[in-house]
């Protein structure tokens, strides 16, 4: 029943927003379209003069949190959406009302078992900043750390299951009513989301992610990640090392006090390919509301990161794939960036190369009619996977998060330092990590790596040598018998045949002497012809067979 009622709240919002404009120029199937003209509201609701981008987000703000940060997610997919509805769900705010502060300092007491003095000299019950799932507070360690408490906001996992079965149901729906719907595969996006908010839920996998984004930036110069507190660390709490950076989209206050907005600039692109090459782990919500800039030393200034509960990572062969596509791709190698597509298998193996070729050309050719300080390397991976879909590639989540964040990263960096030319900071990072994966570096560093394992079962190589040859021996035993009883089959069916035909030419001997039976004096030259005929043929069976 409540899903039922939930259900009519949203068609009332779809109505109210006359959100049925949005699948006007779609390839609906011809009873959606009936359905779609059925809609008494449309009628009556003038659409008004908003803007079909404007009119999706203000609905999905009114349904909210799980729809607010769903279509975040969406506003990166720009596979599925078009340019101005993604740029207008962008602008969606995960902002809403904190819950009780009493409340929220007996879930952290809850959690940690004990009261809050007992692990904090002060706690601020009123909190800093407040989303959807979470709410954040101040408090001082009795070793005079500042830390930050995180904790999850109570009933929020019963709204989102409710809310993500209302998802489901309108993705089915979606599936069965658009022509498009099966290839774009609209149940297993909300299934991403899916995996996505709940893992959200479990501050230890953020804490985790965290752990290993700092463990790989270790006494980086430029980038640092605050310190998790793992005995306070629970499923439902995060304390971490409270920073006191500006915000990387406050530009003003940078510049206040002198920032070196190139270096900067350059910097975010570094961090991005070291994350996404170096470490295949990298931080896939690296929005501005999660990017501070240290205080410290303006001439050499240096990241910090907070919130980690979204990551990504690619595997080697994806890495390499991709890394081949963008050096490519600013070649102009349009037959390769073709080959690696299908070579990688995100588009068909029967893709007709050349077709695709064209395409990609068509696509990104006017691309370079720009000056390369203005050519968008999210808008270039944007642009290969919509030509790629033509071709039936299918979703690649690792590269939607990947795409996501190297627009959030560019974005970003043109904001700082709008002369920013992502080719030039890029380029020798990814020619310098090709050359690392490919040369003799390369092949030692994984014979070293593997080394260990050699060793290990270096004592164990007569036996398994042993063993290999006797696996061997059984195999060629097993194949003789196989090959025996074949031919042993083999020998009774033509056996059986043989007896057949002999049978057949003894019926025609007798068959033959049959007609002569009316005179039994009679001379080779009297018999009659089908004597003659029946005879020859049974004699010729019974020698043959």
């Amino acid at each position: 029943m409540r899903r039922l009622l939930r259900i009519f709240k949203i068609a009332r919002v779809f109505a109210r927003y006359r959100l049925d404009t949005l699948f006007e120029q779609l390839n609906l199937r011809w009873y959606a379209r009936v359905l779609l003209m059925l809609m008494l509201w449309r009628y009556v609701i003038p659409v008004g003069g908003r803007s079909q981008g404007q009119r999706l987000r203000l609905a999905l703000e009114e349904l909210g949190p799980v729809f607010i940060k769903f279509g975040q997610m969406l506003s990166t997919r720009r596979d599925l959406l078009s340019d101005d509805l993604a740029l207008e769900l962008k602008k969606l705010q995960d902002q809403v009302p904190p819950f009780e502060s009493a409340y929220s300092q007996q879930l952290i007491e809850r959690a940690l078992g004990a009261p809050v003095e007992e692990f904090f000299a002060e706690f601020n019950a009123t909190p800093m900043a407040s989303a959807s799932v979470a709410q954040v507070h101040e408090a001082l360690l009795y070793n005079g750390e500042e830390v930050v408490v995180k904790v999850i906001r109570p009933g929020i996992e019963k709204t989102i299951r409710k809310d993500m079965a209302v998802l489901y149901t309108i993705a089915q729906l979606v599936q069965a009513l658009w022509v498009e719907g099966r290839r774009l595969k609209p149940v297993e996006v909300v299934a991403d989301y899916e995996n996505t908010i709940f893992d959200e839920l479990d501050l230890r996998k953020e804490a985790a992610n965290g752990s290993q984004i700092r463990r790989n930036f270790e006494n980086s110069p430029i980038l640092y990640v605050p310190e998790i507190y793992w005995d306070l660390t629970r499923q439902n709490v995060l304390v971490m090392e409270r920073i006191h950076g500006i915000p990387v989209a406050d530009v003003e206050q940078l510049k206040a006090q002198n920032t070196d907005m190139k270096k900067l600039a350059e910097q975010g692109v570094e961090i991005f390919f070291t994350q996404v090459f170096r470490d295949s782990f990298f931080h896939a919500d690296m929005h501005p509301g999660n990017i501070f800039v240290s205080r410290e030393n303006p001439s050499a200034p240096q990241y910090i990161a907070v919130d980690f509960g979204i990551v990504g990572s690619l595997s080697p062969e994806d890495q390499s794939y991709l890394a081949r596509n963008f050096l490519a791709f600013f070649q102009r190698n349009y037959r390769q960036v073709a080959q690696l597509h299908i070579d990688s298998g995100w588009v068909p193996a029967d893709t007709n190369v050349q077709a695709f070729e064209t395409a990609i050309r068509s696509v990104c050719e006017p691309i370079f009619e720009k000056p390369l300080k203005d050519i968008s390397f999210g808008m270039v991976l944007m642009g290969l996977f919509q030509t790629a879909r033509r071709f039936n590639m299918e979703v690649q989540p690792q590269l939607v998060l990947l795409q996501k964040t190297l627009l959030n990263i560019e974005g970003l960096g043109r904001q700082l330092y709008p002369e920013l030319d992502l080719w030039e900071t890029g380029q020798p990072f990814l020619e310098r990590w090709m050359k690392e994966r490919m040369g003799p570096k390369a092949v030692y560093r994984s014979m070293k790596q593997q080394a260990p394992d050699w060793l290990d079962k270096m004592p164990h190589l007569p036996q398994m040598a042993y063993d290999a040859l006797n696996q061997l021996k059984s195999l060629d035993d097993s194949r003789r018998r196989d090959m025996l009883a074949l031919s042993v089959a083999r020998h009774e069916l033509q056996q059986q045949r043989s007896y057949k035909w002999r049978w057949v030419g003894l019926i025609c001997l007798v068959a033959a002497a049959g007609f002569s039976l009316d005179d039994p004096f009679f001379t080779i030259r009297e018999l009659p012809a089908i004597s003659w005929l029946l005879g020859t043929a049974g004699v010729v069976l019974l020698l043959r067979h």
